[in-house]
């Protein structure tokens, strides 16, 4: 028996696997619990020992490779989990590749133009109380409605409660019936009527039914003192209301921005752009256009600046940050050597935080009084190499705007180098071409004098031989480095001085 007691690697087709006969019953709880994954899939299988001992018959072979292969299986479906989740996890990207566990910025300014800041921990709140006429006019509308109510109720039941204390202390009510008694107020019995009579004295009703008599001098001089404050709170509150409703926040939602920023290339130099508009057909009288970048950063010394402001030039020198509001308007930012964003490149963009905050300013054409629109800009919410689609049509008679494709955009062919890097390009191919057309023109001249000169022997025996060099000719590498540099970008291993 050379097979007994000896360990196969491998199970061919046809060798059965023996295992100990324990009656069919049992055989079919293996089958069953093998089917419902009873097995312990983390042990690795054992080697298959094969034996030739007579006694024991092998049992039947379809339950045996029945119940291994189910083994196999459940072992591969629980190794294949994990895979199957890390490649879920993977399809789930962002924009630009980042995962979607990324942290994302926390905006300073909301699309909306709300500023999303909180103050806490003020320890001078009676700071408010200094102005509190901004302090109510600043409150949201339910607050203001709730004051509004309750200082006319408080005036009305202070004055009322006084009255009620004078006719109480003179006894008054104790004589409501008796004719001969003169009264500080007539017809008043009691606090609902005193409640009433200051109602009518401050709101100058005057029914005529509850009247001051001049036997009461304490009266006159509460009356007196009621009507100036009745008419301060009337003034005040009056004022507060008329302020709220007439504030500008409301016009600031017909102001629109583009919901993306674009940079592009405008007279072969890359711009940030940006569109704004004004859906009504009054007019920001004096509008103008700022922005603001807002990053975080760490100056030499080790000191960290959160969200640092940084100017952003729309055109302040030239004028062109003063607008013409009739019609939505490109507002567009040259990245020149000032601007922050000399050195971002389309790959850099993508690994930036920062965040552009656009402001647009000016007059209410209708009230008169200052209108302040605000939105900002991710970094995700930039778009390299998009241009904003037209949107103004000429009709028989006027311009025809269509509003529906404000946020529109559409790609161009852009550089994904940065601005410093198309300059260094443009820099090198004007110097290599300001000598090769000097050099040419040099050149004429002095071919047009060895052509008139007659040859002369001893003129050139007395140069001693030396060489006539010619200058302006372009050898091939000077070639295709021009045209090279004139197609994108070049590599930036020599400085801008070397340049």
């Amino acid at each position: 028996m050379a097979l007994e007691n000896s360990v196969i690697a491998a199970r061919p087709d046809s060798l059965s696997l023996p295992v100990e006969e324990k009656g069919d019953a049992e055989g079919e709880e293996v089958e069953a619990s093998a089917e419902a994954g009873a097995f312990d899939l983390s042990e690795e299988p054992g080697p298959v020992v094969a034996s030739a001992d007579p006694a024991q018959p092998p049992p039947p072979l379809a339950k045996v490779r029945k119940s291994f292969q189910n083994k196999l299986l459940e072992r591969e479906a629980k190794a294949n989990e994990p895979r199957k989740k890390t490649q879920g996890t993977e399809k789930e990207r962002g924009r630009f590749g980042w995962g979607r566990t990324r942290r994302k910025r926390q905006r300073y300014v909301e699309k909306n133009g709300r500023c999303n800041v909180s103050h806490g921990n003020m320890r001078e709140t009676y700071r408010y109380l200094t102005d509190i006429f901004t302090t109510l006019v600043d409150l949201n509308w339910r607050c203001s409605l709730f004051v509004f109510v309750m200082a006319y109720a408080v005036t009305w039941l202070f004055f009322g409660a006084i009255w009620y204390l004078i006719a109480y202390c003179r006894g008054d009510l104790d004589h409501l019936g008796d004719e001969t008694w003169t009264p500080c107020v007539n017809n008043v019995n009691g606090f609902i009527s005193a409640f009433l009579f200051s109602i009518e004295t401050e709101t100058t009703i005057g029914y005529g039914h509850r009247v001051i008599t001049d036997q009461c001098p304490v009266g006159t001089m509460l009356l007196l003192l009621q009507a100036i404050l009745g008419s301060m709170v009337n003034a005040f509150m009056v004022g507060c209301m008329f302020v709220k409703i007439s504030q500008p926040n409301k016009r600031a939602e017909t102001l629109v921005f583009s919901k993306h920023a674009v940079i592009s290339l405008r007279d072969d130099k890359l711009c940030l752009m940006f569109r704004v508009g004004d859906l009504r057909s009054s007019h920001i009288v004096g509008a103008n256009m700022r922005a603001k970048l807002i990053k975080s950063k760490q100056t030499q010394e080790g000191e960290f600046i959160p969200l640092d402001q940084t100017d952003i030039s729309v055109g302040f020198e030239t004028g062109d940050d003063r607008l013409f509001l009739v019609s939505p308007l490109v507002i567009s930012h040259e990245i020149d050597l000032h601007s922050p964003f000399w050195d971002m490149s389309q790959s850099q963009l993508g690994k930036e935080d920062f965040e552009i905050m656009v402001i647009l300013e000016g007059m209410v054409e209708a009230t008169g009084m200052t209108c302040q629109a605000r939105s900002s800009y991710l970094a995700e919410e930039v778009m390299w190499g998009h241009r904003f689609s037209p949107m103004m049509l000429l009709a028989e008679g006027f311009f025809d705007i269509d509003y529906g494709a404000f946020h529109h955009t559409f790609e161009v062919d852009t550089p994904p180098c940065s601005a410093r890097e198309l300059s260094l390009a443009a820099a090198r191919l004007d110097a290599h071409l300001y000598w090769s057309i000097s050099s040419r023109l040099d050149e004429e001249p002095t071919l047009a004098n060895q052509a008139a000169e007659p040859p002369d022997s001893g003129s050139a025996d007395g140069r001693g031989g030396e060489p006539i060099f010619i200058v302006g000719e372009m050898t091939d590498i000077q070639e295709q480095t021009g045209l090279g540099e004139l197609n994108g970008c070049v590599a930036t291993d020599q400085s801008e001085s070397e340049a």
